[in-house]
């Protein structure tokens, strides 16, 4: 019997050069070199297989670009749900008292909630900064320099000034010299904090040795300001380099007497403002600013907001906002001379005083507080001077 078909062997190719066989009914073998299949039926295959390509290139071109759109979408940034702000109850941080108080910043943030944190210096604030329980934080100049440098460059940024001034050595009525210092004891608000360097980096100048470990010609004991009043009336301490309100409260209501008024170190040849240094700078976690920096230009317009009014409003009423809100940060308002004379200390400015940082970075490292490094890259002044009406210069260390 004759049979209805035969089986017979059919040879092809793959795409990565392999011969494969298949057996088949009803097929004609194909062999390199052989003709088998009509020239034009084997171009309409060719055609096909070339449109086959072409097609699943197409798709995968727009399916990389419907890809990349999403991402980008993805990543596009956002005002932030909440900000979490970090200040001292002093007032050299005025503008974030006020700032709280009369609701500018609050007001300028819109739907982006504000939650507050106070500290003692400046050293607490950073870690947690770092630790991601605050976002940004009114803090004195050298501990944004620590974090900078510890960090290599990607903990912080400054993004304005705040206060300058407002810084004093005040000692017991006895000590009328630098040479009178020598066994004595000193305090600082915090180890590695701006006042802390400010004082080690002068005693140095005076030929004086300080240890971090306070040890040295003259011991140097960081301590909490509460602390630091409390132990200069009981005569357990010589003296302080402290910020207003503290300076002034030992001078008022403990008899201390000023031996250096910071401000006299200062003759503005790094800034052209003599007798002007940084005290308070606001700093912003680099990240942050990064996933939210619609939050940042809004965080910054109400700190503008909040210099200006300090800067324009009455004594009296000035006095009333920032003592009531002492009162509920720090626990108490300050007697009237005492604020009067902080007052009378301090300039209040959107100017972080950039030109300054390279001589405080050299106070921290002879002060053993902080290292050598290249500080450039330290400042984003870029969202302030959108909302400044002067321009803001960061002196060559960062982006204006």
């Amino acid at each position: 019997m004759t049979p209805r078909f035969r089986v017979i062997e059919r040879v092809w190719g793959t795409p990565y050069g392999e011969t494969m066989t298949s057996s088949k009914p009803g097929m004609t073998r194909i062999v390199a070199g052989e003709s088998a299949v009509p020239k034009r039926k084997r171009a309409i295959e060719a055609a096909l297989a070339i449109g086959l390509v072409l097609l699943i290139a197409v798709g995968a071109l727009v399916a990389s670009t419907v890809s990349r759109n999403t991402e980008a979408q993805a990543a596009e940034p956002t005002p932030a749900a909440e900000l979490k702000l970090g200040y001292f109850g002093n007032v050299t941080h005025a503008p974030a008292l006020v700032g709280i108080k009369q609701g500018f910043l609050a007001e300028a943030l819109g739907s982006t909630a504000l939650s507050t944190e106070t500290f003692n210096a400046g050293p607490a604030a950073i870690e947690a900064l770092n630790a991601g329980a605050i976002d940004a934080a009114y803090i004195g100049p050298n501990p944004a320099i620590n974090s900078f440098v510890k960090s290599q460059g990607q903990s912080v940024r400054i993004i304005a000034g705040a206060a300058a001034g407002g810084a004093q050595l005040v000692v017991k009525p006895e000590i009328n010299s630098a040479a009178d210092l020598k066994g004595r004891t000193l305090a600082s608000p915090q180890l590695g904090g701006t006042q802390d360097v400010a004082l080690r980096s002068w005693l140095a100048s005076e030929g004086y040795q300080t240890n971090v470990d306070g040890s040295g010609d003259v011991a140097i004991n960081p301590t909490e300001n509460a602390q630091t009043l409390k132990l200069f009336q009981d005569g357990k301490l010589d003296g302080a380099w402290l910020p207003e309100p503290w300076a002034s409260r030992l001078v008022l209501q403990a008899g201390a007497k000023v031996l250096v008024d910071e401000k006299d170190l200062w003759d503005g040849t790094a800034t052209g403002k003599p007798g002007e240094f940084p005290t308070t700078v606001l700093i912003v976690n680099q990240k942050f600013a990064a996933d939210h920096p619609d939050t940042v230009k809004a965080l910054l317009a109400g700190h503008a907001e909040s210099v200006a009014w300090l800067n324009e409003a009455p004594a009296a009423e000035k006095a009333s906002v920032i003592n009531s809100a002492l009162q509920e940060s720090a626990g108490a308002a300050l007697a009237d001379d005492v604020l009067a004379r902080s007052l009378a200390n301090i300039t209040f400015t959107l100017d972080p005083l950039a030109g300054s940082y390279p001589r405080l970075l050299e106070d921290g490292v002879e002060a053993g507080t902080t290292k050598q490094a290249d500080i450039t890259g330290l400042f984003d002044l870029r969202p302030l001077n959108g909302v400044s009406a002067t321009k803001i210069s960061a002196a060559g260390l960062g982006q204006d």
